[in-house]
């Protein structure tokens, strides 16, 4: 395995993650939610309720941080942008992303609520789900790269 040291960023990764952490531990706080991205679309798509308000706020910062860091971010500490040439084009991207849709829903959560809540929390069944959603793209790498040859 290569490192590519010139955009190897670990201050700015670690500020990220330390952001992640104190947003996902505010939220649970100020209004006893799990900062789960896919439970946070998936009720304000499917519910119509008091919460529609924080939990649209909280999607369009998402949507919104990345430009903000760019606008803001000194010229050492640039957004970086890559892009990803998927083997199979868009149809495999959008077939992906409906997978992945339906692992959160199977899995009652995704990466951030199991991931970064859960295991906060000690949650058994947020162990498990990490550890599949680990194994599953450990095994997914592995095939694309050394079986596949993609």
């Amino acid at each position: 395995m290569l490192i590519d040291w010139n955009n190897f960023t670990p201050w700015s990764a670690l500020a990220g993650g330390g952001l992640i952490g104190l947003v996902a531990a505010l939220l649970f706080l100020g209004f006893g939610r799990i900062a789960g991205i896919s439970g946070i679309l998936g009720s304000l798509l499917h519910e119509q309720s008091a919460e529609a308000g924080w939990r649209l706020a909280f999607l369009c910062g998402l949507l919104l941080a990345p430009g903000l860091w760019a606008a803001v971010a000194p010229d050492g500490l640039p957004l970086h942008t890559h892009t990803v040439d998927a083997p199979g084009g868009w149809a495999v991207l959008v077939a992906a992303g409906l997978l992945v849709g339906f692992g959160t829903r199977l899995a009652n959560g995704c990466t951030s609520g199991h991931g970064v809540c859960g295991l906060a929390r000690f949650s058994r069944r947020s162990l498990v789900a990490v550890l599949c959603f680990m194994g599953s793209g450990m095994a997914t790498v592995f095939v694309s790269r050394h079986v596949i040859g993609a």
